[in-house]
């Protein structure tokens, strides 16, 4: 009974894993291919349907910006647990 149970759930779990799979494949094709442009937020948009491009506010960070802001406050963004109070003897 053991034995049929594990084989019988087996199958059924590769089965669900394979028909997931498919599933996820075809969801991908279709996405792909018969989406033509992306849909944008509507708050970029007036009344009219129209992009606004000019009133968007977007956010650049340069990559020496971490640096600058690791050795200003003191390394709060090092990998080395030196405050680590566990090491204590």
């Amino acid at each position: 009974m053991l034995a049929t149970s594990l084989v019988f759930g087996s199958f059924i779990i590769i089965m669900f894993f394979v028909v997931g799979i498919m599933i996820g494949w075809v969801s991908r094709e279709y996405m792909m291919n018969y989406r033509e442009i992306p849909r944008q937020h509507p708050e970029l948009f007036d009344r009219d349907g129209n992009l606004i491009a000019d009133e968007v506010v977007s956010l650049s960070v340069s990559p020496d910006f971490y640096e600058g802001f690791q050795q200003e406050y003191g390394g709060l963004f090092n990998d080395d647990d030196d405050d680590d109070d566990d090491d204590k003897e």
